[in-house]
Parts: C-alpha cells; sequence; structure tokens
C-alpha cells in the first residue's frame, strides 16, 4: 500500500509563540475488499505493519473491515447473513491479533448480530488496545435508507441510551469517539461528542457513487462537511473510507484527516489503497474553542426544535415498502 505521511505538524494559531506538546500519531488504512478472506486481511495487516512502523499508536480501518458492503441491494432472505459476533467473530479476532502483533491500538468495524427477531443486526465500530483487549464499542446511530445504500434494511440503529461514549486512552493520551459512516452527516452527533470531551472523532467510512445519479460526485460535500465538524466543534478527524467497486457501489476512497482549524493534513488518492500517518498536537483544539467559544456561547433553550418528532413532509417514502 501506498505510505503517505503528513509533512509535519502545523502550528497553533493560538499559540504561535508558545512552544508545541509531544503529538499523537495516527494513522488509517483505505483499502478495496477481497473475496478472498486470507487475501483481505493479509492485505489490511500489511497496513497496519506500514502505520506502525511509521510510528503511529493508534490505526484506523474502514467501516465494515473485513466485509463485503451488503447493502448496495436488498436482502434475500434473512439480513444478517454476513453478521457476526461481537467478541468472538473475525474482525474482533483479526484486530486483536493485528494490535498485539504490531503493538497499536487497533480500530475496526463489524456487522454485528443482535438479538432481535427481525433479522436486522448492528453496524459496530470497536477499538482494540495493543494488548488484543476490547476497550470501546460504539453502534451506528443514523442508518441511511437511500438507493445503494439499504443500510435500514440490514442494520438496526444504534441505542439512544450513552449513543455518543467518549474513550479516554492513557498512552496516547486522547480523547477518542467513534462514530461511523452515516453519522457524519449529522452535526448534533459530532456536536455531542465534543460536549463530552472528545479531542478526536474518528468516522470509518464506506461511501461512493450514487446508482440512482451515476454523474453526482458526493466527495466534495461528504468532506466538507466532516471538515466543518471538526471546526464548529474544535475537535480532530480521521476518516477511512474504501475504495474499488463492490456491486452497484464504486467507492472514492478520498480518505483523510484533518485538524480543527479545517486544514487537511494528509488525503489518500480516490482508486489507490494507502496508509495515511500524522501527528496530531491535540491542545489545538483547546486554543480554537478558546479563540472562537462556540461550546461555552452555545444557547441549549433556544433548541427544543432539534428534539421534536419528525415532520411527516420530512419522512422519504420507501419506494420498496
Amino acid at each position: 500500500m501506498q505510505l503517505i505521511t503528513a509533512s509535519e505538524v502545523p502550528i497553533s494559531l493560538a499559540r504561535v509563540d508558545e512552544p508545541v506538546a509531544a503529538p499523537v500519531r495516527v494513522a488509517l488504512v483505505q483499502h478495496h475488499w477481497r473475496e478472498d478472506a486470507g487475501e483481505l486481511q493479509q492485505a489490511l495487516r500489511g497496513g497496519i505493519e506500514q502505520a506502525a512502523k511509521a510510528g503511529a499508536q493508534v490505526v484506523f480501518l474502514p467501516e465494515l473491515t473485513l466485509s463485503r458492503y451488503p447493502a448496495d441491494t436488498l436482502p434475500e432472505g434473512a439480513p444478517d447473513q454476513t453478521a457476526e459476533s461481537l467478541g468472538d467473530g473475525p474482525t474482533f479476532t483479526f484486530a486483536a491479533q493485528a494490535a498485539k502483533d504490531f503493538g497499536v491500538y487497533v480500530h475496526a468495524s463489524l456487522f454485528e448480530k443482535a438479538p432481535e427477531a427481525d433479522g436486522r443486526g448492528l453496524n459496530t465500530a470497536i477499538l482494540v488496545s495493543p494488548d488484543g483487549e476490547l476497550v470501546a464499542r460504539t453502534r451506528k446511530t443514523h442508518i441511511p435508507v437511500t438507493a445503494g445504500y439499504y443500510e435500514d434494511k440490514y442494520f438496526r440503529p444504534g441505542p439512544s441510551d450513552n449513543a455518543y461514549p467518549v474513550v479516554t486512552l492513557d498512552d496516547p493520551s486522547v480523547k477518542l469517539g467513534m462514530p461511523t459512516c452515516w453519522d457524519e452527516w449529522f452535526p448534533e452527533v459530532a456536536r455531542s461528542y465534543a460536549l463530552g470531551g472528545a479531542q478526536l472523532l474518528a468516522y470509518p467510512t464506506a461511501i461512493g457513487s450514487e446508482p440512482d445519479h451515476p454523474e453526482f460526485d458526493t466527495q466534495p460535500l461528504w468532506q466538507h462537511t466532516i471538515v466543518g465538524h471538526a471546526i464548529a466543534n474544535g475537535v480532530f478527524v480521521v476518516v477511512p473510507n474504501r475504495t474499488g467497486s463492490e456491486g452497484l457501489i464504486t467507492f472514492y476512497g478520498s480518505s483523510f484527516i484533518a485538524d480543527p482549524y479545517g486544514r487537511v493534513l494528509v488525503q489518500a488518492p480516490r482508486d489507490t489503497e494507502a496508509v495515511l500517518v500524522a501527528d496530531l498536537d491535540l491542545a489545538q483544539g483547546k486554543d480554537w474553542i478558546d479563540l472562537f467559544p462556540f461550546l461555552s456561547t452555545r444557547r441549549p433553550d433556544t433548541y427544543a426544535a432539534l428534539a421534536e418528532p419528525i415532520k411527516p413532509e420530512h419522512v422519504r417514502a420507501d419506494p420498496n415498502a
């Protein structure tokens, strides 16, 4: 895989005359899916190893890391035929072994089996420590419903209780939130994590072409939206996407890492597997929010409409219902 490293840590706009603290080095792996499970895991392990050798302390992988993207078509039979258990399924097993072998935290994503009778599972992000222990999991809260992304037929929304947990790591010292893909379009999600103290948001992603609108490239909108969340909330964002074609979808890669000032520190090509590495000066988030105090000048007393039920005119009709 192509290794792309950010050239330097950009200086904080608020601390131009102060020393920069030791940064946290993070990486992501952008990959394309392979039908052969062994070949796929070998490719991902190679990317994680490259990141570890480059000094990364945490490595982030795309949405549904080991799975073919299932939701480009409607399910035939039980939706969760490819779902797996969280604690001993192939994704956790793979992530735990790679984390131990290379001495890094590994973030991955899986189609998790759920006990409910309708056959849908959960879209779950996990973080595994260098000791191979599961230290965090977060269920995808917002589920897409559009053509080519029929995820509502496969996944249940994550529970509303503690929907946006922040995990605190000691080494490296970082407070991390782990939303997933469609969650990245919702400003409420990023704001909730920021209010919970997150310094870094990881958005494992599987996004690409639109089967109903083949000429419409959403990549610039996608990136602008996520970078906007970083600016509005004083957080870093790590966004690993996949590349290549699977069924009706051609994924557009373009994975990136951005800082709270909206600067894209490093970015992958659209159609090439890549490992991105960047150093994050986490104090920049506090500097920016001190300079532009978005969180402390909020007016929650004016936001009641945000919690109102969805209006009928805002509900998209399901053509397959």
